[in-house]
C-alpha cells in the first residue's frame, strides 16, 4: 500500500498553474505489477509536469533512464535506454471514468491521481518488439531484410499501370482465378462503380 501512495499526485492541494513532480523508478517498482514478465530491473527518472487549469489537468510525463532486457536471440541481459514523453488529460466531470486512452474524467473533489500504472504502461509501450542485444543488431539488420516480410510502396499511377497490364494479360491468355480472389475483385469492382 505504501508503494502505491508514493505515486499519488495530490491534485486537490495544488493551485492552478504549472507544477513539477519527480519520481524515481528502481527495480522494486516493477515487482508491484502482477502481469509483468518482461521487466524486472530498471533505473529511471520520471518528471511529471502538471498544468492545472480551471476545468482540466494536463500531465506530461518525461521518463528517462534504462531498463534491463533479455535478448530474444542470445538470452543475454542488456541495458536498453528509454526516453519517453507522453500526455494524459484529466477533465472535471460528474463521475470518474476513462473517456479514451489519453483522457480521463475525474470529479472536482478527487483528492489525488495515482500515476504508477500510467508510468508502467508508458515504459512497456516504449519497449522494442524485438529485444536484441546491441552486439547483435548489425547482424540482424542483414538477416531480417532478405526480401521476406518487407514493405513495398507504390503510388496510384503505378497501381493503374499494373491493372492495365493485368487486363491485357487476361485478354491474351485467360487463366483460372482463385475463388477467394474472385470474390475480392467483385467487391472492388462494386466499390468503384
Amino acid at each position: 500500500m505504501k508503494f502505491w501512495k508514493t505515486f499519488d499526485i495530490e491534485v486537490i492541494k495544488f493551485r492552478e498553474g504549472q507544477h513539477e513532480i519527480d519520481f524515481e523508478i528502481g527495480d522494486s517498482f516493477f515487482q508491484h505489477f502482477e502481469d509483468n514478465e518482461i521487466l524486472e530491473k530498471g533505473n529511471l527518472t520520471t518528471r511529471v509536469i502538471m498544468d492545472k487549469g480551471v476545468n482540466v489537468i494536463e500531465l506530461t510525463f518525461h521518463i528517462q533512464g534504462t531498463v534491463q532486457l533479455t535478448c530474444d536471440r542470445s538470452l543475454e541481459v542488456f541495458d536498453h535506454p528509454l526516453d519517453i514523453t507522453e500526455k494524459m488529460i484529466y477533465k472535471y466531470g460528474s463521475e470518474e471514468q476513462e473517456i479514451d486512452e489519453n483522457v480521463y474524467m475525474i470529479t472536482r473533489d478527487t483528492p489525488s491521481i495515482n500515476v504508477a500504472q500510467l508510468i508502467y504502461e508508458y515504459i512497456l509501450l516504449a519497449l522494442p518488439a524485438k529485444k536484441i542485444h546491441p552486439d547483435y543488431r548489425n547482424e540482424l539488420d542483414d538477416e531480417d531484410f532478405d526480401g521476406e516480410g518487407g514493405f513495398v510502396y507504390f503510388d496510384e499511377d503505378q497501381e493503374e499501370f499494373e491493372e492495365e497490364e493485368d487486363v491485357k494479360e487476361e485478354e491474351e491468355t485467360p487463366k483460372p482465378i482463385d475463388p477467394r480472389w474472385e470474390q475480392l475483385l467483385k467487391l472492388k469492382n462494386k466499390e468503384q462503380s
